[in-house]
Formats: structure tokens, C-alpha cells, sequence
């Protein structure tokens, strides 16, 4: 068997403050995926090295921050009708996500590939809507149906605590970083279409892509989740959100930016006196008019302030009323 490695990327950026990601279309029955390119040892010294030079050929543009998120290899993964225990493939493809930020979504004509926002794949993570408590009650009904199909009354109950820890039902608390948990919890529960692609048979799922997103090519939606799940954590802990801002912002358009990624509605008053606290931002002295209401200053990130101390992340004050 040839092994392969190769290399996928998760690129984010801002469009009107909701979160978006490149993906390649799909083609006939094919979904959308992720972009993927070789790794080439005899031409790339580091894997990052060789994702921003296979990105940069294919879309015309220098991604900005980039980190490693973790390798993915299952066999069967790069072939979407494959049994994951099929032995026959010829070719074993590894690949090692990356999480790319970006300020602006470039426009991208060199490849066939389109930005999408990310919860049209993950609806369910989007808790800033009305819809939101609905999707997420449909999903609940779901679960339990999953739980109660358990042949034990040790495993049925096992299966409901797992699904109340990752969703936020019955108390518990929704915790907005276990995206990967959660998609592998409904993939177990082979309520998303790629558990049964992966298995070689037809989907027959109970929910709509309305409720439970957009399939991806392969396992991709995993990777995308992982990506998720890793930047709505680190925003907390580092000013990464920064990486997806232009030069100049205003205060409102940074809170629409952290509320797009977090999927939640921020406290406004108490965030921005956490953010003058925090002495990441500087007034310009001018200011934005076109904001429908009174001017809004604009500001910049005082990226030279990481040199100077050992940065954390923005905080996030939940709105109260918001779960």
C-alpha cells in the first residue's frame, strides 16, 4: 500500500462579520470539501511551508496566521462511498489539517472554489437566532430516540449523558468549544449523512440539512469542526481574532466578528470595558459614518503590545438570557 500525505486547510475570514471558510465546490453528487494539496518532501522544507505555497498557486493570495491542528488518517477517509474497513485501497492518504486566518476574502478565480459561511455545515452551533432553540430541540428529540434504541439500560443512559454534556440539555450548560464533539456524537448517532456514505450505504437521516448543516466531502466536516472548536477557544486565551480584522475596525464590528465565531450575543457594555482593559486596541481619531446611527470611532490593534507582555485573549461576556 502507497501511503500519501498530504495537506488541508481551513481558511477563515470575515464577510459582514460572519465567520466563512474556502471550500472547493462540489461536483454532481460530490459536496463541497476542504482545499487540499500535496506535500512534496523533495520541495517543502516544513509541512506549513508547503501548505502556504500550494495555497498561494491555487488562489492567488498569502494566507496570514497558521497553525497545525492534528493529522488526520482513518483508512477509507478520501474515498467517501468506502467501508472504513476496506482493505482493497491501493492508496493510503494522510493528511494534516491547518487552521489559516485571513482579513479579507480575497475573491478566488484561479481555482474552483467559493466562501462559505460556516454554519451553513453546522447550523446547530449558531445560537444568536431564533431558529436556533428549535434546531436544537429537533436534535434533542433525535438523540433521545438514538438513546433509547441502546439495547441496555446502562448504555441507554450512558448515550443520554453524552448527548446533554455536548448539546446543553436537561441544565446542562452549552459549552461552545466541543464542536467535534458534538458532530461525532450525531455522526455515531448516524444522524449526518457522511456516516452512512462512509459505510457505503444510503442516507436515510431524520433531520433536514436545515438542522443538522451541509455534508462535506470525505472527512471534512470533522476537520472543519476541529478548526471550530480550536478557534473559539484560543480567541479566549490569545488575540488571534485580531489575524481576522482589517487595519482599521470599529469596536461594533470586532463584537460582530467574536459573536459570528462564538456563535453567541456578547454583553456589549461589559465587553468593551474588558477590551479597555486589556490594551489591545487604540482609537485613530477617526471615525466610520456609515453605520446607521452616530459615527463610530475607528480603531487598530496594537500589535506591538506582544512583545511587550505575555498577550491572553479577548474576554467573551455572554449576554444574559443567552445559553
Amino acid at each position: 500500500m502507497t501511503l500519501r500525505v498530504g495537506l488541508s486547510a481551513v481558511i477563515v475570514a470575515l464577510i459582514d462579520g460572519a465567520p466563512h471558510v474556502l471550500a472547493t465546490r462540489g461536483r454532481g453528487a460530490m459536496p463541497d470539501g476542504l482545499p487540499f494539496g500535496p506535500f512534496e518532501p523533495d520541495t517543502h522544507r516544513t509541512f506549513e511551508l508547503g501548505l502556504r505555497d500550494w495555497v498561494t498557486a491555487q488562489t492567488g493570495f498569502d494566507i496570514g496566521y497558521v497553525e497545525q491542528l492534528y493529522t488526520f488518517g482513518d483508512r477509507g477517509r478520501d474515498l467517501p462511498t468506502a467501508r472504513l474497513d476496506d482493505t482493497s485501497a491501493a492508496e493510503r492518504i494522510i493528511s494534516i489539517g491547518y487552521l489559516a486566518l485571513t482579513p479579507e476574502a480575497t475573491e478566488i478565480g484561479a481555482f474552483d472554489a467559493v466562501w462559505r459561511d460556516w454554519y451553513r455545515f453546522f447550523p446547530f452551533e449558531d445560537q444568536r437566532s431564533d431558529a436556533s432553540a428549535a434546531i436544537r430541540s429537533d436534535i434533542a428529540d433525535a438523540l433521545k430516540a438514538w438513546s433509547a434504541s441502546a439495547t441496555s439500560s446502562a448504555e441507554k443512559q450512558e448515550r443520554w449523558t453524552r448527548a446533554c454534556l455536548a448539546f446543553g440539555l436537561d441544565g446542562r450548560r452549552w459549552i461552545e468549544e466541543r464542536v467535534l464533539e458534538r458532530y461525532e456524537l450525531l455522526y455515531e448517532a448516524r444522524l449526518v449523512p457522511e456516516a452512512a456514505l462512509d459505510q457505503g450505504q444510503a442516507c436515510e437521516g431524520r433531520l433536514s440539512e436545515r438542522q443538522i448543516g451541509t455534508p462535506m466531502r470525505s472527512d471534512h466536516r470533522r476537520i472543519l469542526a476541529t478548526a471550530m472548536a480550536r478557534l473559539r477557544g484560543k480567541i479566549k486565551y490569545r488575540p488571534v481574532i485580531f489575524e481576522l480584522m482589517p487595519e482599521a475596525f470599529t469596536l461594533s464590528s470586532l463584537q460582530d466578528a467574536a459573536e459570528g465565531l462564538l456563535g453567541y450575543c456578547l454583553h456589549k457594555q461589559n465587553f468593551r470595558r474588558a477590551l479597555d482593559k486589556s490594551g489591545f486596541v487604540e482609537g485613530l481619531g477617526s471615525f466610520e459614518t456609515a453605520t446607521g446611527g452616530r459615527p463610530a470611532e475607528r480603531f487598530r490593534f496594537k500589535r506591538e503590545i506582544l512583545s511587550q507582555i505575555a498577550p491572553s485573549g479577548i474576554q467573551t461576556p455572554q449576554k444574559r438570557g443567552e445559553t
